[in-house]
């Protein structure tokens, strides 16, 4: 038995599925390990087939091969004084298991499967797994060490059962995906936890967009007494190392350095952009190609994406129409030399004129209304996919929530393209960051400092420039009002009556109400986008398309 240990924490950045990748990502952890003579290396859950992979674990041949890599990855631990703990899926005759797998010097000396299989939100565990039974502690270096699973730690029974047999330390492998204040919660339920146990915990998170999901890292590790001992980078890779020291008074930690979090803030940027890079990378794509309209959600699009990738691989393309005001046209160009970015102006005139000549006579004695409306803006998404086509650059979109919330977006139009940054973000959030970014840049940024986003875009009344003087507020209430009444019905799923009863008109709310309702199917059809709270579109808020219910007093 030691009375000293030095655990390191790779914070790292899987790619679900990419066995061979994530081996060769473990592979340089263990490297990293050994040089720094660490006793204990830690990978996050799931490591080796990334998290979360879905229907994959469905594949037969995917589980063999999972196993099979973790078993090469074992192997590579003889010769070494490196214990690893490696999360990973393992199949037994009970069935498929979340597990973690114990291995010294080439061999397995535990395995121990996650008990608690979350199955809310964007969880889904028991449609793949089997939960395995309370786990005793395992022998690490002759410290009895508790290993609780992500989930297993949001229940007391797991790490109360470690501690009353014999644990003296806890290390915590997570796949836990960032959303407003996830931080400040994760610390809170390690708090509880290391106060009901009496014991030290260290919290290890991976890091990395995987299609809505983005993980933010920010590992941490805290003692009894509500004393934080160290904390990893938000948003960034990091390999953590912290010295372990067993006293009169158990484990304390005798080295360890503590990163600031990001700000309630920052955090939103970071994790559009790291969700953006990750998204487009992890895809084989290099470049990106937009539509800069002269609006606040393009512009903002656009920056971060100069933000993710740098300006030499962000294509913006102006598309006016008769419609497009001079302002427009000012704006754009001005965002466009402020980030740095290649500019284009396609005029999308004479093919809109063309395709309203040749469905006149179908249109004949009818009003013009949103179907020629619709057709400038599904014109300017055949442009774009044409672009992306021929460059090979993936296209963005750039509607916010409240559009997407409502339906104020054209499908297969400017809803056209492969992510959307901004699908889980209000409209009023959108200027809130267009204002931080304005005078922020975040350190692994790639964009340029300063106001990179024009005043001009930022004060304008927003419009579709789709007829003469078009505003949004024409056909919807001011957006305050509406990302008000959205937050209810969506965010905190409120009745019509509980929202009017917090001063809004009914006739408005059942409106929007209606509007949120029959959007779903353009919705189910959107870009994937970062999941930025507990009710994006999408990954966290699944409605039917075809449904009947209406929020009425039933008589």
């Amino acid at each position: 038995m030691t009375d000293r240990l030095r655990i390191a924490l790779a914070q790292l950045n899987p790619k679900v599925g990419d066995l061979v990748g994530n081996l060769a990502l473990a592979r340089t952890a263990l490297a990293d390990a050994v040089a720094a003579k660490a006793d204990v290396l830690l990978l996050s859950e799931l490591f080796l087939t990334g998290y979360f992979p879905d229907d994959l674990l469905f594949k037969p041949k995917f589980v063999a091969d999972a196993m099979q890599v973790a078993r090469t990855l074992i192997a590579d631990t003889s010769g070494t004084d490196v214990v690893l703990v490696l999360p990973t899926i393992w199949q037994e005759k009970t069935g498929l298991h979340n597990a973690v797998l114990v291995a010294e010097n080439g061999e397995i000396i535990a395995t121990r499967y996650k008990r608690e299989l979350p199955n809310t939100d964007v969880f889904y565990e028991k449609r793949y797994f089997t939960a395995g039974p309370l786990p005793d502690p395992v022998m690490i270096k002759g410290v009895p060490v508790g290993i609780p699973i992500c989930e297993d730690i949001w229940h007391s029974s797991v790490c109360e059962h470690l501690a009353m047999r014999g644990a003296e330390i806890m290390l915590c492998p997570n796949g836990s995906p960032y959303w407003t204040n996830k931080q400040h919660v994760r610390k809170e339920l390690v708090r509880a936890r290391v106060t009901e146990d009496d014991l030290p915990m260290l919290y290890l998170n991976q890091v990395g967009g995987q299609d809505e999901l983005v993980f933010d890292g920010a590992s941490f590790a805290m003692e009894p007494g509500n004393k934080l001992v160290f904390q990893g980078k938000s948003f960034a890779t990091d390999f953590i190392v912290s010295d372990w020291v067993r006293g009169d008074n158990g484990w304390t930690c005798a080295q360890g350095e503590v990163t600031e979090l990001t700000t309630t803030d920052e955090a939103p940027w970071l994790a559009c952009v790291l969700g953006l890079r990750d998204y487009v990378y992890k895809n084989g794509f290099k470049q990106v190609v937009l539509g800069l309209s002269g609006g606040i959600d393009s512009a903002v699009v656009a920056a971060m994406a100069v933000d993710a990738f740098g300006a030499d691989n962000v294509h913006c393309i102006m598309l006016p129409y008769r419609y497009t005001s001079d302002a427009s046209l000012k704006d754009a160009k001005d965002c466009a030399e402020r980030l740095g970015v290649r500019y284009d102006i396609v005029s999308i005139g004479d093919p809109v004129d063309h395709a309203l000549t040749e469905l006149g006579p179908i249109f004949a004695g009818r009003p013009l209304d949103l179907a020629e409306e619709n057709i400038q803006s599904r014109m300017r998404g055949v442009v774009l996919m044409a672009v992306s086509n021929k460059l090979g650059s993936m296209l963005l979109t750039t509607g916010n929530k409240s559009e997407m919330g409502v339906g104020y977006a054209t499908i297969y139009g400017d809803m056209n393209g492969g992510y959307n940054p901004l699908k889980d973000m209000f409209k009023m959030e959108v200027y809130r960051l267009a204002d931080w970014r304005n005078s922020h840049r975040p350190g692994d940024c790639l964009g340029p400092t300063g106001a990179v986003i024009p005043q001009a875009i930022i004060d304008k009344a927003p419009s579709a420039e789709l007829r003469p003087n078009q505003t949004d507020q024409d056909s919807l209430p001011p957006y305050p009002v509406l990302d008000a009444i959205l937050t209810g019905l969506v965010e905190d799923e409120l009745s019509i009556a509980e929202i009017v009863a917090k001063g809004h008109d009914q006739a408005l709310v059942e409106r929007i109400e209606r509007l949120v309702n029959i959007a779903e199917y353009k919705r189910r059809q959107s870009a994937p986008g970062p999941k930025l709270s507990p009710k994006a579109f999408g990954q966290g808020r699944k409605y039917p398309i075809t449904n009947g219910y209406k929020d009425r007093t039933l008589g």
